[in-house]
């Protein structure tokens, strides 16, 4: 892409041996080339190429609604291109570029190695950028500049044994009504490993009580959270992914997960290694409770470029939660759910609004809300009639002369 428009030349681009390829990691060489045709015969004194990479943060905010920036720069080369090899040199200081022809400069160079590169990042607040510039020098006329971006992903292998381990959390709370005590609500969760890659599916255990006197609902999503650092501020930005949502859950009953999955979406990796931006993804399960904040639990997840192997690591892993899942199995099964309870009722009962299941908008899949059957009255059928008196039948009968 040419940066100024007001110069004569046709054609000013940088173009990479590979265009295909979609990205780069540390240690690996990126190769291309400069091409350079005119519209009419000019003279050129320089080409330079450089390539750069920085992470920057820009956010405005504070009393004053202050912009504040920060840079971190990680990645930094300059090559001057020798330009004798295909032009014919003009003076002591120019080459003649001449019109209709078109001319290749290669260039190449290696990245820095593993550990000093950050993964390819742009969120609201601040990106992690790189690219590869080239600069044309000409006399008594202004440079020309053009650039092209390229992207860079660190891989982050899941199978080691931090990331296959189990993954486990539980909390419970009170539900208050007008500062009268409504009973409490409770969610144990576990995912048998914190390493995953793009498309697969996290297996959820989980179980939820519901003693209070409004039905409930069970729920999972997957959260990013990106925190942006500068002057010594932070700034926090979370962004649900995914979702799934279970059953309804009337009062006084329960309900379990037993390898309820939720498929990881496509997303850059954990972006690690940078001073000023993280993105952290956590697996938050959680209930909504009608007139009362959420109860929660979050398990940390890891989205990794190398997938998981199954081998190996995974008798580890698995021998690892054996205590931890037998406990699961030795639990009694779950009564049934409000949803099979429902299905239960007749059909043609007539609807009966019973409360709404507002999210504050955080689901789109929600619905706008429950209802119950209203339950109709049944009296038992009179007994069956008979000619014949059943006491008769099983009294001796006496005979009189």
């Amino acid at each position: 892409m040419v940066l100024n428009q007001s110069n004569k030349l046709k054609v000013f681009r940088v173009v990479f041996s590979d265009p295909a390829r979609s990205f780069y990691s540390s240690g690996e060489k990126l190769s291309g080339s400069v091409q350079l045709e005119a519209a009419h015969s000019c003279r050129v004194s320089r080409l330079t190429v450089t390539a750069a990479g920085c992470a920057r943060v820009d956010h405005r905010g504070g009393k004053n609604r202050k912009n504040r920036s920060q840079e971190v720069e990680y990645l930094k080369y300059e090559e001057e291109l020798r330009l004798e090899e295909e032009l014919r040199r003009d003076s002591d200081s120019c080459f003649l570029l001449q019109a209709g022809k078109t001319y290749n400069f290669l260039f190449g160079f290696e990245l820095p190695p593993a550990g000093r590169l950050v993964s390819s990042y742009k969120g609201k607040f601040g990106y992690v950028r790189y690219y590869v510039r080239a600069l044309l020098d000409r006399p008594s006329q202004n440079a020309l500049q053009c650039e092209h971006e390229f992207e860079v992903e660190e891989p982050l292998d899941i199978n080691i044994p931090d990331l296959l381990a189990p993954s486990a959390a539980s909390a419970q709370k009170k539900v208050t009504c007008m500062f009268i005590p409504d009973g409490q609500v409770s969610i144990s969760a576990q995912i048998d490993r914190k390493g995953f890659c793009e498309g697969e599916e996290i297996s959820i255990n989980a179980k939820f009580e519901n003693t209070c006197s409004r039905i409930v609902v069970p729920k999972a999503a997957i959260i990013a959270k990106h925190t942006y650092t500068v002057g010594g501020r932070t700034k926090e930005l979370c962004q649900k992914l995914c979702a799934v949502r279970g059953n309804h859950i009337i009062s006084g009953m329960c309900d379990m997960w037993q390898s309820k999955t939720i498929r990881v979406p496509k997303l850059k990796p954990t972006l690690r290694g940078c001073d000023i931006i993280r993105v952290d993804y956590t697996l938050r399960i959680y209930l909504h409770v009608p007139g009362s904040e959420k109860l929660a639990v979050e398990l940390p997840l890891v989205v990794g470029t190398v997938p998981f192997s199954g081998v190996g690591s995974r008798t580890s892993s698995m021998s690892s939660q054996a205590g931890s899942l037998s406990s699961w199995a030795s639990l009694p099964p779950a009564p049934p759910s409000y949803s099979n309870i429902h299905r239960d009722l007749r059909a043609d009962g007539p609807l009966t609004p019973l409360l709404h299941d507002y999210d504050g908008g955080e689901d789109d899949e929600d619905e706008g809300g429950l209802f119950m059957r209203t339950p109709e009255l049944f009296y038992p059928p009179p007994p069956a009639y008979t000619e014949v008196d059943q006491d008769s039948v099983n009294t001796p009968q006496v005979q009189v002369f």
